[in-house]
C-alpha cells in the first residue's frame, strides 16, 4: 500500500463551512478512487495523509498541489506499507473546533476518541500524531 504525507499553509485561515466542505468532497472523492487517508487542521496549517494505489494517490495529490486554498505543499514522506493504516476512512478530518463539527461523517472529536492510540510505529502514523499532539488535536486524560 503506498502512501504520501504532505503538510502546507492555508492562503487564509480557514471557516468551519470551509472545512466541512473540503471533507465532504473529500470523501466523495477519495470513495471513488478507492484512497483512504487523514487530514489534519490547525491553525492555518493542514497536514495529510493520503494511502492507495501508487497512481492514484500521486494523481490525487497532484490535483491537490493545484488547490488554490493552500500553499507551500511539502511533501513529508512516501512509502510503502502491508496494509492501510486509516483503512475505516476515506478521509478522517480533525480541526481545532470539534462541537461544530460533530455532525459530519468522517470527523473525529479529539474530545471523545483518542487519536492514534496504541503504539503502532508506522511512519505515517507517526507523523500525523506529532502534529497531532503539537498542536493540541488530541485528548490525554
Amino acid at each position: 500500500m503506498y502512501y504520501l504525507i504532505y503538510i502546507s499553509t492555508a492562503v487564509n485561515l480557514m471557516s468551519q463551512q470551509e472545512l466541512a466542505d473540503i471533507l465532504v468532497k473529500s470523501r466523495a472523492n477519495n470513495t471513488a478512487n478507492n484512497v483512504t487517508g487523514i487530514l489534519l487542521y490547525a491553525q492555518g496549517t493542514f497536514i495529510q495523509a493520503l494511502e492507495g494505489d501508487e497512481e492514484i494517490v500521486t494523481k490525487t495529490y497532484n490535483k491537490i498541489e493545484k488547490d488554490d486554498r493552500h500553499k507551500n505543499q511539502i511533501t513529508i514522506i512516501t512509502g510503502t506499507s502491508k496494509e492501510r493504516v486509516f483503512a475505516d476512512w476515506s478521509m478522517a478530518f480533525i480541526s481545532l473546533d470539534p462541537k461544530k463539527m460533530n455532525e459530519l461523517e468522517g470527523y473525529i472529536n479529539p474530545l471523545k476518541k483518542e487519536l492514534f492510540k496504541g503504539t503502532d510505529t508506522n511512519p505515517a502514523i507517526t507523523v500525523m500524531k506529532t502534529f497531532a499532539e503539537n498542536n493540541n488535536l488530541t485528548y490525554n486524560q
